[in-house]
C-alpha cells in the first residue's frame, strides 16, 4: 500500500444522490472499501448531493436535458475537491464524463431483469384493453407499445418509494422498476414479477454500480482497484460501447445486455422507435476482448437497418 490510509480524522468522501438506492448503493461501495484496506465506518463520510434530476419531478427527461441531470453537480463536487469519489447508477451515465475525470470502477452486478410492479396484475398479459401503465423510461415506453398498443402509458418519475405510492393511489395500474433496485433495497414486499431478457431487454448498463474519480487521484485509483469486479467490467465495455455509437441518450429507445460464457461474450442489442411500430434487433457472440468492437459493429449494423429517419 503507498498511500495513506482515510481516518475518522481525515475521511474519504463518497459522494451520491440522496434517494433510498443511491445511499444503499454508497453504503455498499463504503462496506467494500472498509473490508479491503480494514477501516472502521468512521473513515469514510456520505455525502448528500442534491442533482437536478431529483429536483424537477414533473417533466419527463428529455425535455429537461437527460442523463447528464443525474450527474452533473456530483462530478462537479469531484472536480473540486469536495469528494473523493463519486458512486453512479451506470444506467444514469452518459458515454461520455467530464475532462479530469474517470470511471472505471465497477461493483459486482445485481439482476439486471426489469421488474413488473402492480397491486392488481401478474403480468403484462393480465392487464385489460387500454390499461394504464407508469413509466418515465423512454425504452419501456416503447417496448411496452411494441407488446401492447392498446395501453395507456403515462409520466412516471421518483424514485422507487414515490412510484410505489402513484400505484397505491390509482395514477396506474401497473409501472416497472428494476429487480436489482429492489434487490438492494430488500424490498421483498413489492409486488413484483421479473422480466426475462428474451422479453424486454434491460438498459444498457442495467444493475451495475460505477464509481468515478478524477484522473489524477492515485490514492482512490489504488483504493478503487481492490474493489473493482472485473466481469462486470468486461460486460459494460461491451454495452457502452454500443451506446456510444448509438449516440444514446434518453430521447433514444435503445436495450442492450452483455453476459459472460467462459471465455466467451454474448452481447444483444435493440434499438426502437419510440411509438413502438418498429424494433430492430441483434445478438452476436465473440471473445470478450472485443467486447467494445463488437457493441460498436452491433450498432452500426442496427442503424443501417434502421434507416437514416429512424430516430
Amino acid at each position: 500500500m503507498t498511500f495513506t490510509k482515510p481516518s475518522p480524522a481525515a475521511p474519504f468522501n463518497i459522494g451520491t444522490r440522496g434517494s433510498p438506492l443511491a445511499l444503499a448503493q454508497a453504503h455498499e461501495t463504503r462496506a467494500r472499501l472498509m473490508k479491503a484496506f480494514d477501516l472502521p465506518i468512521e473513515a469514510f463520510a456520505i455525502c448528500v448531493i442534491k442533482v437536478t434530476g431529483d429536483a424537477i419531478q414533473d417533466r419527463p427527461l428529455k425535455e429537461i436535458g437527460g442523463k447528464g441531470l443525474f450527474t452533473r453537480e456530483i462530478e462537479e463536487a469531484l472536480l473540486d475537491g469536495s469528494i473523493d469519489i463519486a458512486v453512479h447508477s451506470m444506467k444514469d451515465m452518459p458515454v461520455e464524463q467530464p475532462g479530469g475525470l474517470l470511471l472505471n470502477t465497477y461493483l459486482p452486478r445485481e439482476d439486471v431483469r426489469d421488474a413488473f410492479v402492480s397491486l392488481k396484475a401478474k403480468g403484462l398479459n393480465d392487464l385489460a384493453q387500454g390499461a394504464t401503465v407508469g413509466t418515465s423510461s423512454l425504452r419501456r415506453r416503447s417496448q411496452l407499445l411494441a407488446k401492447r398498443p392498446d395501453l395507456n402509458i403515462v409520466e412516471f418519475r421518483g424514485n422507487v418509494q414515490t412510484r410505489l405510492k402513484k400505484l397505491a393511489d390509482g395514477v396506474a395500474e401497473a409501472t416497472f422498476l428494476a429487480m436489482a433496485g429492489l434487490n438492494r433495497l430488500d424490498m421483498t414486499d413489492v409486488p413484483r414479477t421479473a422480466i426475462a431478457p428474451e422479453e424486454m431487454l434491460p438498459a444498457v448498463a442495467q444493475g451495475a454500480i460505477g464509481i468515478e474519480r478524477r484522473g489524477d487521484d492515485s490514492r482512490a485509483a489504488e483504493m478503487l482497484e481492490a474493489i473493482h469486479d472485473g466481469p462486470t467490467g468486461q460486460r459494460l465495455a461491451a454495452e457502452r460501447a454500443f451506446l456510444a455509437a448509438l449516440d444514446g441518450s434518453c430521447e433514444t429507445p435503445i436495450g442492450g445486455l452483455a453476459e459472460l460464457d467462459g471465455g466467451a461474450l454474448r452481447l444483444r442489442g435493440e434499438i426502437l422507435r419510440t411509438d413502438g411500430t418498429a424494433v430492430f434487433t441483434d445478438d452476436m457472440n465473440g471473445a470478450i476482448e472485443d467486447g467494445a468492437t463488437m457493441g460498436r459493429e452491433m450498432a452500426a449494423g442496427l442503424l443501417e437497418q434502421a434507416g437514416p429517419n429512424f430516430f
